[in-house]
């Protein structure tokens, strides 16, 4: 199969993704177009101007299929290049701009909303990585086709629906390979070793840095001795939150930052004991199911789209209107999953339905079932 790829805002998990495809179908033909994930509202708005005039040699090449990104302007794109209104597409939401925490927006995002609408009625089929996600995006859209003043046809949000499919990004499976393990500060002596805490997230504001912080305050209140293992995304206008966990925790923390080698991440991973998320803006959690895949116990909080993915136990109580009570359950949950981990052997959930092996024949299914659905007539 010949394949185009439009990646409109090309974020790290983004191009994770795009790479899982190629992997997952090596023997199709693919080429990408991407633009750098920078200047959000021009990426939404200016995608399809660009590349109808930079790239149109490309575009109007020969595909069986088209799989766009929720950031491209599919709608503006097909109509200034009308060959691609012939190849059937696919628009893959990663996330989507009704579910952002909007105190936290320096732009507004009614225009990125809308685009995202016009592009799912143009595409042929419309993917989500969670239900979760879909179920947002969907309640969005009806509520903002009620606000608008009037020449608002109904049931658009039925009509999406009805071309919606959930597949989750994939990861990777290592299957039995272990790497040599590495805890920065493994080589110190301890008469009992503490719990080792990974947090996996980028340090932005929406992955919940305040709540780490007031679960991190309780457990020093608390008898239990931790270590503290933070990996993610650096940015230059990070929260100033995470440099209060660096001053205040920096007898706990062990490692701070983006780990740059996959070899020495993964070994980070399989020496961890729990993963905690405090998240208030995630779509699948990669990060962490990678982290559980590797023999992390998840501890998470009850929203979002954690409760499709893990059993009840896994789940501290979601109160985004009373933080202390929040983070009072999440330590809890550590204190009871540090005495599963550290002496009665712990389960973990089954994430095995993630990997890449799991999900291709998934994807190929609605791949193929797009691309050919006009031959199948």
């Amino acid at each position: 199969m010949n394949v185009l790829v439009l990646s409109a805002y090309a974020a790290q998990s983004h191009v994770h993704w795009q790479q899982s495809l190629q992997i997952m179908f090596a023997q199709w033909d693919w080429r990408v177009l991407s633009l750098p994930p920078r200047h959000f509202s021009w990426r939404v708005r200016g995608n399809a101007l660009f590349w109808s005039i930079a790239e149109r040699g490309t575009l109007e090449q020969s595909y069986d299929l088209i799989i766009a990104t929720s950031m491209v302007d599919l709608a503006t794109l097909r109509g200034l290049v009308p060959r691609l209104t012939r190849v059937p597409t696919i628009l893959y939401f990663h996330e989507n701009q009704f579910e952002y925490p909007q105190d936290q927006q320096k732009h507004s995002l009614l225009e990125a909303r809308m685009t995202s609408v016009y592009s799912a009625l143009a595409a042929d089929r419309i993917v989500f990585n969670s239900d979760y996600n879909r179920d947002t995006f969907l309640s969005g859209c009806s509520a903002l086709m009620k606000k608008l003043p009037d020449r608002v046809p109904s049931g658009i949000a039925r009509m999406l629906r009805e071309r919606a499919t959930v597949l989750p990004v994939p990861f990777e499976s290592y299957g039995n390979q272990r790497v040599e393990a590495w805890w920065p500060g493994a080589s110190r002596r301890f008469i009992k070793r503490p719990l080792r805490l990974l947090w996996v997230g980028r340090f932005e504001h929406d992955k919940g840095g305040e709540g780490l912080l007031r679960i991190l305050r309780r457990l020093e209140s608390v008898s239990l001795d931790y270590e503290l293992a933070m990996t993610g995304q650096q940015f230059r206008r990070s929260p100033a939150v995470f440099s209060k966990i660096r001053a205040l925790f920096g007898h706990r923390l062990v490692q701070f930052g983006y780990v740059d080698g996959i070899k020495e991440y993964r070994a980070l991973l399989q020496s961890a004991d729990v993963v905690l998320s405090t998240a208030i803006h995630e779509f699948q959690g990669l990060a962490v199911i990678e982290a559980v895949a590797q023999q992390c116990l998840p501890i998470v909080p009850d929203r979002l789209a954690y409760p499709e993915i893990y059993p009840a136990r896994y789940r501290y109580e979601s109160c985004p209107d009373d933080p202390e009570r929040e983070a009072d359950a999440a330590t809890s949950l550590i204190r009871t999953m540090a005495g599963q981990q550290l002496v009665r052997g712990a389960h973990y959930p089954d994430v095995s339905g993630f990997e890449l092996g799991a999900m291709a024949p998934r994807y190929e299914q609605v791949f193929r079932q797009v691309a050919f659905a006009q031959d199948s007539q």
